[in-house]
């Protein structure tokens, strides 16, 4: 009797074990969300690993999407006192310290030497306020989505192609919604090859693509260390708000340029910059749980993405068109697609357009000028967009 019975509590201890087990409620209830959360976290991880999607980024996200989705387990991950919980607690600043980082790591020189393509830049970000118009007329169709100018101004950001500004415009204005645009910026930044050649390529003639233009001129020392000084002005006087973004980036860069702190350069270039981003999309990653990302908002919101995408594209070729009717020919229109703040592949990706049309057109610096007028540029768009809305 004693021995049935001590078999029966084992049974039962088993039994508990395995209801309480992941497994068990994967069969269970809405079980099957987190099943296809799963399959996209591995997915993402794929598109980093086998195809190159934005590795840095990429990976973590995916992996952080795969922890948070084990049944049973969010709450030991996420909870304040938990491991990402806690480095949750840094959302607020970690697109500030990439941002130092790019600084660090750019080379604003293009864009000094020919400070036209500043235009471009600006231009690229028609998309997020085009994007930002048509999220508000969506949400005046469909008021039960519950979105409202802080959602819309979100989902807009989306057309700068900057992940870090998504991620910080998006946990101030909406950060119900932060997994949704966090994963949908950056993987539309990893489909920058795929999405805007043939944008480019439909808005442009054959002839206007060969065009090559003249060598950027050299740069001086003292030219590259007033312009981050001179930038910051500009914009932090003007959009106050965009200061935290702007701030870091000039900063990152002035510490390169003053080529005096050499150390520290090389710390922002390379160790900062991995740990933050990392830290980062671990934490962006543990965000998209089955029950905020299985929705109607997610399709609408991915939609609205590749929308504000090629609008962006579309704007800076278009004001590409009409400089070089301005200049009779000397600025190649696709450059203006770099306008985008996708550093350096929306350049790359002009770049290896020019050369199928012709071997001998190297358009890849002259495209860099309107890519990193694009960083700043969503950035400013950033801070104006917080400005009207926090």
């Amino acid at each position: 009797m004693l021995i049935a019975d001590g078999i029966n509590s084992v049974w039962e201890d088993i039994g508990k074990f395995f209801s309480e087990s992941g497994i068990a409620q994967l069969f269970a209830n809405d079980g099957w969300k987190n099943i296809i959360m799963l399959a996209v976290a591995c997915v993402l991880i794929f598109l980093a690993i086998k195809k190159d999607f934005e590795p840095y980024l990429l990976i973590p996200i995916g992996f952080g999407m795969l922890l948070v989705n084990f049944p049973g387990n969010t709450g030991l991950l996420t909870g304040e006192d938990a491991f990402i919980g806690f480095l949750q607690g840094g959302l607020p600043v970690y697109p500030c310290l990439i941002f130092l980082c790019i600084g660090a790591t750019t080379d604003f020189g293009p864009l000094i030497a020919n400070k036209k393509t500043m235009l471009l830049g600006a231009a690229a970000q028609i998309g997020i306020f085009i994007t930002f118009i048509g999220a508000m007329a969506i949400a005046g169709i469909f008021p039960d989505l519950g979105w409202n100018a802080k959602v819309a101004s979100s989902i807009g950001i989306i057309g700068g192609a900057d992940g870090p500004t998504a991620i910080l415009v998006t946990n101030k204005l909406a950060p119900e919604k932060l997994s949704i645009i966090a994963v949908v910026a950056y993987s539309y930044m990893a489909l920058v090859p795929v999405i805007q050649p043939p944008i480019i390529k439909l808005l442009t003639t054959k002839e206007e693509r060969k065009i090559k233009m003249d060598s950027v001129r050299p740069v001086t020392k003292q030219e590259r260390i007033l312009f981050p000084i001179i930038v910051s002005f500009v914009t932090i006087l003007i959009v106050p708000s965009c200061a935290p973004l702007i701030g870091c980036l000039m900063l990152g860069n002035l510490v390169k340029e003053s080529g005096v702190v050499p150390n520290i350069t090389k710390a922002l270039a390379n160790s900062l910059m991995y740990i933050v981003t990392i830290i980062l999309g671990l934490c962006v990653g543990a965000k998209a749980t089955a029950n905020i990302f299985i929705s109607w908002d997610t399709i609408l919101i991915f939609a609205l993405g590749v929308i504000a995408f090629s609008i962006a594209t579309a704007s800076g070729v278009l004001f590409g068109k009409l400089m070089c009717k301005v200049t009779k020919g000397k600025i190649n229109p696709m450059i203006g697609a770099a306008g985008v703040s996708a550093v350096p592949m929306a350049a790359r990706v002009v770049h290896k357009i020019g050369q199928e049309e012709d071997p001998e057109n190297f358009l890849l610096m002259h495209a860099m000028g309107p890519n990193v007028a694009g960083v700043i540029g969503s950035a400013v768009a950033a801070g104006v967009l917080l400005a009207l809305f926090l």
